[in-house]
């Protein structure tokens, strides 16, 4: 996998390109891994250190020891992670899923972070930890269990990407990532997602902030995306983002959108 190093740290598998500075560290979503962020190292400075970690419970990572963990449980980890790196300050991003993880870690740490993104931000259902999961949340845990992983992908994958039938390479992209997830693991975090509440963590961030979505997703639509970037603070709120002919799965289908959003910018679309 050219670019990267497989190493482990706190339990966690990530992936890391060797680079300067302070580090990037990248947050995938519920159906994906740490290596989904490949296409991504073409668009990103060849001098910046980035980090690709596998969440627990996925890609060789050791799952959570809480059956209903919540974003913050997810904080904790990476916390545990980045200081078994050494990582006292980084910039940090999230895809989906990835955004409650990244905003429960930067609310909780802001002088850990300098800055954060939030990718096609998941904003959670709101479910009280133990509650009645959604009909589309059971589903998710449901589909796995009785497909297995590589029918549940193949099921699901073409949603993910905006005019899939013309992108098959992308949505081939989606579905091989898709269909590594296991249980427990993917279990933990569709349960987290139903708990979430990324607008509450949102309104206590105090670190700068962007927001970026495709402006075809249909898994996070826009509209999700807005309402995420007029919850932050004033002092956290940095630039919104919408990129065309884009869908959920931004970083393959619009890689260089998604690094110029990880970049210093000066330019709001929207």
């Amino acid at each position: 996998m050219t670019g990267w190093e497989t190493k482990t740290a706190a339990g966690i598998a990530y992936l890391e390109r060797a680079g300067e500075g302070e580090a990037l560290v990248l947050l995938h979503g519920i159906g994906s891994q740490a290596a989904s962020f490949t296409p991504l190292l073409d668009h990103i400075d060849a001098g910046r250190r980035v980090i690709a970690w596998n969440a627990p419970g996925y890609g060789g990572s050791a799952p959570l020891e809480i059956d209903w963990p919540l974003a913050s449980d997810y904080a904790r980890a990476l916390e545990s992670f980045c200081d078994a790196l050494g990582l006292r300050r980084i910039m940090l991003a999230g895809h989906s899923l990835g955004t409650l993880m990244g905003a429960a870690f930067a609310a909780a740490h802001r002088d850990r972070v300098s800055r954060l993104v939030l990718a096609s931000p998941a904003l959670g259902h709101g479910v009280p930890r133990g509650g009645n999961l959604s009909s589309a949340a059971q589903a998710r845990i449901d589909d796995l269990q009785r497909l297995g992983a590589e029918k549940f992908a193949a099921l699901r994958a073409a949603r993910l990407v905006h005019a899939p039938e013309d992108n098959p390479g992308l949505v081939a992209q989606v579905q091989a990532a898709m269909s590594q997830v296991t249980l427990p693991g993917y279990g933990q975090a569709a349960r987290m997602l139903a708990s979430g509440r990324l607008l509450d963590d949102a309104e206590r961030l105090m670190v700068p902030t962007d927001v970026i979505v495709g402006a075809e997703d249909v898994v996070t639509p826009p509209d999700g995306a807005r309402r995420a970037f007029a919850a932050l603070h004033r002092a956290a709120q940095g630039r919104l983002t919408i990129v065309p002919d884009s869908g959920h799965a931004l970083y393959l289908q619009a890689p260089a959108a998604f690094a110029a959003a990880l970049a210093v910018h000066t330019e709001t679309a929207g």
